[in-house]
């Protein structure tokens, strides 16, 4: 009889529910180190705000400039309809997404109830396009298939390219871009409570450029991009969306007046 392999001195053996838990803690671990993807779309949400509402107070300025009650009222008007627009947006689509998950998910699980021995093919041919051995793979899917919910995670993940932990919360989504569009589109409203006029323009054009460039580089640094290519890219932008609108709205207000 031959010899089992020898362990590892540091690999003790793990129950299912160990190995669970642990497994559990290593996803933990690294969504805090990436935010989970919602750190990214908070830092996209500020920008858009931001450019959005910022060429809305410009152009308005432009058209307006001595008229503070004006410029405040069209940027408060841009803020809340803008994040109401973007959070409805969001839990819509986050919401037919989810149910298109779902439904997929729950295919698969008819699949494995109503036809297991393709199913356990399907198993057997995903380990073997990993490089598993023919006997091992057969094996694995049969260990598998011995376990309903354990066969479900695996087809959702390999064959539907779907996370089950994960599919997206659309209350979650919907929140997170309100508070992100209303907290970018305030900062250019912020030297307007102080002051107003040219002043208060320039105060505007200012701060929003100088959060453009702080927003770019960190996108472009969560991204692997270079910083100072990405706060470039971003001032640029929003300078061409600001200054497009700043002509426009010289050109309505000298048109109205």
């Amino acid at each position: 009889m031959a010899a089992p392999e020898p362990r590892l001195a540091n690999q003790p053996r793990l129950s299912r529910a160990a190995a669970l838990r642990e497994l559990a803690s290593m996803k933990e671990h690294h969504a805090r180190g990436t935010g989970g993807g919602r750190l990214r779309a908070a830092i996209f949400g500020i920008n858009d705000g931001l450019v959005t509402n910022a060429s809305l107070v410009v152009g308005v300025a432009a058209a307006r400039t001595d008229d503070k009650g004006v410029v405040v009222l069209a940027g408060i008007a841009g803020l809340v309809a803008g994040a109401f627009s973007m959070a409805a947006g969001e839990f819509i689509s986050m919401s037919v997404q989810r149910e298109m998950f779902e439904a997929q998910i729950a295919l698969e699980r008819r699949e494995l109830i109503d036809d297991p021995e393709g199913e356990r093919r399907e198993v057997a041919v995903i380990f073997r396009a990993k490089g598993l051995p023919e006997e091992d793979a057969e094996r694995i899917a049969e260990h598998v298939m011995a376990q309903p919910d354990v066969a479900l995670d695996l087809m959702a993940r390999e064959e539907l390219g779907l996370n089950p932990d994960d599919l997206g919360s659309p209350w979650g989504a919907a929140l997170s871009s309100f508070v992100a569009f209303a907290t970018g589109a305030a900062i250019p409203l912020l030297p307007y409570i102080v002051t107003g006029g040219a002043t208060a323009l320039l105060a505007a054009l200012v701060l929003a450029g100088l959060v453009l460039v702080s927003v770019g580089g960190l996108t472009a640094r969560l991204s692997q991009r270079g910083v100072a290519f990405g706060a470039l890219r971003a001032l640029v932008i929003g300078a061409v969306a600001t200054g497009v609108t700043y002509v426009v709205g010289r050109l309505v207000g000298v048109a109205v007046s």
